[in-house]
């Protein structure tokens, strides 16, 4: 049965059935900020879960990374059917995703979050689908000047298109289905990039510890990450292999200027696991000057996350520049620099297994300077450097591959999404 359609008068909704609304969102229902809660709130699993953006992954609750505090007003625990939001943050393209909860959790939400609760008049599940989609439409068709930052009064003011409840519930269920088979796909494509991830260290592990040559006599290298090597090799540790080891400091914030300037400053989140060949922050001479411990280092050099969400990461700089406290910089090789490269890389589980801490495991400096890496004759460096360089290659080419295909399901996902909540999709016909 064909439908009537009006015009929504909303640039990013188009036209909608003739019997649907548009209205604002805060005629749907009532969002509320999150609070700051201080070092001293903080308390061990007993207390309530503090959701942050960090446990928004795509689009889902993860609950890998947890804060608790000891307690919070009961006005902002969050109930079933209730949706977060990320609010505020130093990134842009994280600002308006969004997780429903699901069952009943003890927990509330930290002060660059929002919570969204749908009115009695709304499908909770069909509210997701349409938050979702207002948010993403949000970002390319509004601009303000805190653009890293969703408030109340903006996220209220955005007009959606709304059906009857029962055309709610419909849409909700078919997006369910839908969705889930889309989901199923992403992740065969997700398991596939971490077998090739997986199959890629151990190529790199194989070569740096066991060479090119399978007919080679081996024998114990005294270091257990390591095994045996080539008869003809020695091991040595990094800190009588690279002739500069350092790190850096991360200027105050509060200093407006600090990071208006045309020097790169690599934090551990630039490293990619190949080469790194922009910065995305860059600081000022004078903020070069300010901070003693500050250096910039010229390229090419290794660079290793040593904390954070990224330990162990590891990376080749080809840019000139400064790091972060959480960067480990290896430079002045006294071996070929690719073949080093990759030595450190084959020892990157080993290091990651070395990490300590709790909320945050981290890797020394000390553990990076007492590491102990395969070294053979230079001709074989060079050898292995060039085949891993080809072998990593055609890897890396099937996992962007992988990417692209997620990209392009996740894009189909919401194309999906988009023509189901502003009523382009008729049920009855599909």
């Amino acid at each position: 049965m064909a439908r009537e359609y009006k015009d929504s008068g909303i640039e990013w909704i188009g036209d909608v059935p003739t019997h649907w609304k548009v209205m604002p969102l805060k005629r749907t229902g009532s969002f509320e900020n999150g609070l700051t809660y201080s070092p001293a709130d903080i308390c061990d699993e007993n207390g309530v879960l503090v959701l942050r953006s960090s446990n928004i992954q795509n689009d889902k609750l993860n609950f890998e990374d947890k804060v608790y505090v000891a307690k919070c007003p009961l006005s902002l625990l969050v109930h079933s059917g209730d949706i977060v939001i990320c609010s505020r943050n130093g990134s842009a393209s994280l600002v308006g995703k969004c997780a429903m909860i699901e069952g009943n959790i003890n927990a509330t939400y930290g002060a660059f979050m929002m919570r969204y609760r749908p009115n009695y008049k709304s499908n909770k599940a069909f509210s997701f689908y349409l938050l979702q989609t207002a948010l993403q439409c949000y970002k390319g068709l509004y601009s303000t000047t805190t653009i890293n930052q969703l408030t109340k009064g903006v996220i209220g003011q955005i007009y959606v298109s709304y059906p009857p409840l029962s055309e709610q519930r419909a849409i909700a269920s078919y997006l369910d289905t839908k969705c889930a088979e889309i989901d199923s796909l992403v992740e065969l494509q997700e398991q596939m990039i971490a077998q090739l991830t997986d199959y890629k260290q151990s190529v790199i592990t194989e070569a740096v510890t066991k060479g090119l040559n399978p007919e080679a006599e081996l024998v114990p290298s005294g270091i257990d990450w390591i095994g045996d090597v080539p008869r003809k090799w020695r091991v040595n540790k990094v800190n009588r292999l690279f002739g500069i080891i350092g790190s850096g400091t991360t200027p105050n914030s509060s200093d407006d200027d600090a990071f208006v300037g045309s020097i790169n400053w690599l934090q551990s989140g630039d490293i990619n696991g190949g080469i790194i060949t922009n910065a995305c922050k860059k600081i000022s001479n004078d903020t070069l000057a300010k901070y003693s411990v500050l250096s910039v280092y010229k390229a090419p050099f290794i660079i290793v996350a040593m904390y954070g969400a990224s330990v162990g990461n590891i990376s080749i700089s080809q840019i000139d520049a400064c790091v972060n406290q959480a960067c480990c910089v290896l430079s002045d090789s006294q071996i070929d620099f690719t073949y080093a490269f990759y030595a450190i890389k084959s020892a990157q589980r080993y290091l990651i297994f070395r990490a300590v801490g709790g909320g945050q495991p981290n890797i020394s400096q000390y553990t990076l300077r007492q590491l102990w890496i395969p070294e053979p004759p230079l001709e074989e460096q060079q050898s292995i450097a060039s085949y891993l360089n080809t072998k990593c290659a055609e890897i890396d080419s099937l996992i962007d591959l992988k990417r692209q295909k997620i990209e392009a399901l996740k894009d189909y996902k919401k194309s999906i999404i988009f023509e189901a909540v502003t009523g382009k999709t008729n049920l009855e016909e599909t």
